[in-house]
């Protein structure tokens, strides 16, 4: 079984190698470290660090030492974190003593979702259907921004050989993903979320149209549907049947039922080419969700061109963390790896009894392992609730 938990870097140097190891190797019984390697902004409470209780990581950079050969001539490349100059390589040293530590090392990559990528590249952005840019998402579609990825990949790969490599969001993004400041005062419910989340940029527009899709049918059907959500007194559901039917839910507008079937496939080609440029020792693996077609997630399409995936089961009770690894299980067959992902958050979590029954579930189900989040931003005590989890499936 594999058992890891994900985690940031400085969470690391802030309790210093061994410990960590210890921790989590001892403590909670894991076998794998995921680490942080490609991270985006946010603003963390640090039960486990003794001085920065409140931590601001830099918006869209890499904690590793990019391999300058692999990107001279790539129009949009990574930053290299302030934090690995100032406090050293932490994915190295985590290769390097891996017999030592005991653990496991996989690199939890952020593909698209980048803000500082973003800004300074708007033309590979996602657009709405009024052109509108999302700059918190890189789109699937544009050539620079898969580049981009793949050589991500391949870099860590080749100059770093993990056991694995995470992919969260190499897909298409919700409207609302708490960038700064988000404002909404119209209430959105989850389909006009998914209708705002649409991409129609350039790259997308055309790349549906060289596949024979009414990419303009389906662009005037939601910026419709979008007039109408912002006239509105209140929000109401306009597809009963939605998100449950998938993209059969809008089979009423063909245009865009068109377009979303469409939808998947630079999500699929991209996870390909990933898994094309990356070293064949790394196993290459999605993060995705429940419902991941919302974001161009064709689960058994990227099953054959990857090794698998990590379903992350937030808040769900056992019965429905059971459902969807089983739906994951018959999605990606047999011989593919599927993990599931469980957060130790409280009040979601309040014992360690929760944390079992839901891991318990879900190899029940079929899952090949667990990843916990998040190593730093919980109580050490924690730690014994995964490992409570750990010892009620092995």
């Amino acid at each position: 079984m594999h058992f890891s938990m994900w985690t940031y870097p400085w969470d690391i140097q802030d309790q210093g190698l061994g410990v960590f190891a210890a921790e989590l190797t001892g403590r909670a019984g894991l076998t794998t470290v995921s680490l942080a390697t490609s991270y985006h902004a946010g603003r963390f409470l640090q039960p486990r660090s003794p001085q920065q209780k409140a931590y601001f990581p830099e918006d869209g950079t890499v904690y590793f030492r990019p391999d300058e050969s692999l990107w001279q001539d790539k129009p949009i490349r990574p930053l290299m974190a302030g934090n690995v100059t100032e406090r050293g390589d932490m994915l190295e040293a985590l290769v390097r003593k891996r017999e030592a530590t005991g653990l496991k090392v996989s690199c939890w990559t952020v593909c698209l979702h980048n803000t500082r990528l973003g800004t300074l590249h708007p033309d590979h952005v996602t657009r709405n259907a009024f052109g509108n840019p999302n700059y918190y998402n890189l789109c699937p579609s544009s050539p620079a921004a898969r580049d981009y990825v793949v050589t991500l990949v391949q870099d860590l790969t080749t100059n770093y050989r993990p056991e694995m490599v995470e992919l969260e969001s190499p897909n298409f993004m919700g409207f609302a993903h708490e960038y700064h400041h988000e404002k909404d005062g119209v209430g959105l419910n989850a389909e006009d979320d998914f209708l705002l989340s649409l991409c129609f940029c350039k790259h997308c527009t055309s790349r549906a149209a060289k596949a024979g899709v009414p990419v303009e049918g389906a662009r005037r059907s939601v910026a419709r549907f979008i007039d109408e959500l912002c006239e509105r007194a209140v929000p109401e559901r306009q597809f009963p049947d939605f998100p449950t039917a998938g993209i059969d839910a809008f089979r009423g507008h063909p245009d865009l039922h068109a377009y979303l079937a469409w939808r998947s496939e630079p999500v699929t080609s991209l996870i390909g080419e990933i898994k094309a440029a990356a070293d064949p020792a790394t196993r290459i693996v999605l993060i995705d969700l429940k419902d991941g077609w919302l974001g161009g997630v064709d689960l058994a399409a990227v099953g054959k061109l990857c090794d698998g995936a990590i379903l992350c089961c937030y808040d769900m009770t056992p019965e429905a963390v059971g459902d969807v690894i089983r739906a994951g299980r018959a999605a990606l067959g047999s011989e593919k790896f599927l993990g599931v992902g469980l957060r130790v958050f409280y009040p979601e979590v309040g014992e360690a009894a929760v944390l079992a029954a839901r891991a318990r579930a879900a190899v029940d189900a079929g899952a090949d392992g667990v990843n916990f989040y998040n190593y730093g931003l919980i109580p050490a005590k924690r730690l014994d609730w995964v490992r409570a989890a750990v010892d009620a499936i092995s």
